[in-house]
C-alpha cells in the first residue's frame, strides 16, 4: 500500500469541465466506469449515498455535481487515495457535502456512520486467485482483491442501507452471476442488470427482497459503430445527464 504519491498528481476535468479531479501521475487512473456508476445512482437532493472504493472521490465528486444538496461520504482502504479525495473535495468546493474516510472494508464500518439511502461501489474487478497484479502497489490494491472479496463488499454495501434503500454497482460482465447470487443470499434479489455494450462491464441495481426478481434493463451502447461516444453516451459522460436504467 501506498502512504504518498510518488509524483505530483495530474489535474484532469470531467463531465465536460465541470468537475476538476486531482489523481496520480502513476499508478490507477480514473475510467469511464467510475463516471457511469455515479450517474446510474438515483439520489435526489438530501440524500446520503456511501460510496465504497471511492478513491480519489471520482463518484462522489460526480453525484454533488449532478444532485444538488446531497451528501456523500466516501471509503477508500489507500490513505494517500483518500487524502487527494479530501483536496478533491476542496477544490471542487464541496468539502461540505464530499468527504472520504480512510477504512479497510474487512473491518466493520464506524457505528456512528448511520444508514444510507444509496450505496454506490466499484469494487476491484479481479479475484486475487486468478489476477496477475500490476507491478504498482496502488493500481495493484485497487485492481485485484485484498483483504476485502466481493463477497464481503456486497456484504457491507447491502448492511449499510436503508430497508428502502438502493444498491448500484458496477463490475465485470463475467462476474454478473457470482453478484446475483451473493445478492440474493444477502435478501437483496430486487435486481435490475444494465449492460454496457461493447465494453464487458455492467451495471446492476439491487433492492431488499426475499425472492429473486431478475430484469433486463435496456443496454447502454457506449460507442458508436464508426468509432466515438453515442449521443446517450456522450449526454451521460459530458453534460452530466443521469444514465437511465
Amino acid at each position: 500500500m501506498i502512504t504518498s504519491m510518488e509524483l505530483e498528481p495530474t489535474e484532469n476535468a470531467l463531465l465536460g469541465g465541470r468537475v476538476r479531479l486531482l489523481q496520480p501521475a502513476r499508478g490507477y487512473r480514473i475510467a469511464v466506469d467510475a463516471v457511469l456508476l455515479a450517474a446510474a445512482v438515483e439520489a435526489r437532493p438530501g440524500e446520503r449515498i456511501l460510496d465504497l472504493g471511492a478513491g480519489v472521490a471520482t463518484v462522489g465528486l460526480c453525484l454533488a455535481t449532478r444532485v444538488a444538496g446531497c451528501m456523500i461520504l466516501g471509503i477508500e482502504l489507500q490513505p494517500a487515495l483518500a487524502a487527494l479525495a479530501a483536496r478533491n473535495a476542496a477544490l471542487n468546493r464541496v468539502e461540505d457535502r464530499v468527504r472520504t474516510l480512510q477504512h479497510d472494508l474487512a473491518n466493520p464500518l464506524p457505528a456512528d456512520l448511520g444508514p444510507f439511502d444509496h450505496v454506490a461501489t466499484n469494487p476491484p474487478y479481479l479475484a486475487a486467485a486468478v489476477a496477475d497484479p500490476s507491478p504498482n502497489p496502488s493500481k495493484a490494491l485497487a485492481t485485484v482483491e485484498s483483504s476485502a472479496d466481493l463477497a464481503r463488499w456486497l456484504e457491507v454495501a447491502v448492511g449499510a442501507l436503508e430497508p428502502a434503500g438502493a444498491l448500484t454497482a458496477i463490475h465485470r460482465s463475467d462476474r454478473l452471476e457470482e453478484i446475483v447470487t451473493h445478492l440474493a443470499a444477502l435478501g437483496w434479489g430486487d435486481i435490475t442488470v444494465k449492460r454496457l455494450p461493447p465494453a464487458a462491464r455492467v451495471l446492476v441495481r439491487a433492492r431488499q427482497s426475499e425472492r429473486l426478481l431478475r430484469r433486463e434493463a435496456p443496454p447502454f451502447v457506449l460507442h458508436r459503430t464508426g468509432g466515438g461516444y453515442t449521443e446517450e453516451a456522450e449526454a451521460v459522460l459530458r453534460h452530466a445527464q443521469p444514465l437511465e436504467f
